[in-house]
């Protein structure tokens, strides 16, 4: 029997249960054939009004997300053969995306979800050399990386998918160090942000456990020598004709505003 996942790891079968139902749409922005068994039947009946109700404002935000960091991460995978997906939840990708044989995928979360993961997908063959990390992303080290056979002489494409927004500021700012310090340049990296005008405030089950917010995801990441682009949800670019909601636009203030960003290490 599964590990029961409870507090923010729970938020990780909420997230498969809406890849499930996605993956049920004929015109679905993507396929996750194994999202439904990581989700479980009870969570995808207790998920799906929510689902719809999202979908219905025009802000399915976990499904067009899911979609623009697989299209990100497809347009690296010939140049780059490291991934690191931090925070990784019921991210399915070593098994669903067309990755080139040789590349190396880390998935990194706590232990109790790679656990409960583990325990479902474990005879499951990836499509690419798969390495398992558990251990909580403010304890994350370069050791515990370099011990699963990562190199930091090479390039990386590092994804931090849903999750920055759950840590407080200062381990933010130890984890991209630590990023940086482990990139060569070249190295790209990818997260979605929300602005600060979310944080304490009730806006969902899992609002309570937000503490990061970020108003200039360019600003932060050029701190660490990185080079960002940066959209909202529902750019043209970005809204894969389903984040219909129009947000505001980012010059105006105390508005909810929600990112997706991807960047490029620079040379020293």
């Amino acid at each position: 029997m599964p590990k029961i996942l409870n507090g923010v790891s729970r938020l990780s079968l909420i997230t498969a249960a809406a890849r499930a139902i996605e993956t049920e749409n004929p015109d679905g922005l993507f396929k996750d054939p194994f999202a439904a068994n990581l989700a479980g039947e009870d969570t995808i009946a207790k998920a799906r009004p929510n689902v719809q109700k999202f979908e219905d404002r025009g802000t399915p935000i976990a499904i067009v997300r899911t979609r623009y960091y697989d299209d990100f991460l497809q347009s690296k995978a010939d140049l780059i053969r490291q991934v690191v997906i931090l925070g990784a939840g019921m991210d399915t990708r070593a098994f669903r995306l067309p990755w080139p044989s040789d590349t190396h995928l880390f998935e990194i979360d706590t232990p109790d979800v790679i656990e409960y993961k583990e325990s479902i997908l474990e005879d499951t063959p990836s499509l690419c050399h798969r390495h398992l990390i558990a251990v909580d992303l403010k304890e994350m080290s370069a050791d515990s990386l370099v011990a699963q056979g990562f190199q930091a002489d090479i390039p990386t494409i590092w994804l931090m998918e849903g999750f920055i927004y759950y840590l407080d500021e200062p381990d933010v700012h130890r984890l991209l160090k630590t990023i940086t310090d482990l990139s060569t340049p070249g190295s790209f990296f990818g997260a979605d942000f929300i602005n600060s005008f979310f944080i304490g405030r009730d806006t969902g089950e899992f609002s309570q456990y937000w503490k990061y917010g970020c108003d200039e995801p360019e600003s932060l990441l050029s701190t660490y020598n990185w080079s960002a682009s940066v959209v909202q949800a529902s750019d043209e670019d970005a809204n894969y004709g389903r984040f219909t909601y129009r947000l505001p636009a980012r010059d105006v203030k105390d508005a909810p505003h929600y990112f997706f960003a991807q960047a490029i290490l620079n040379p020293l």
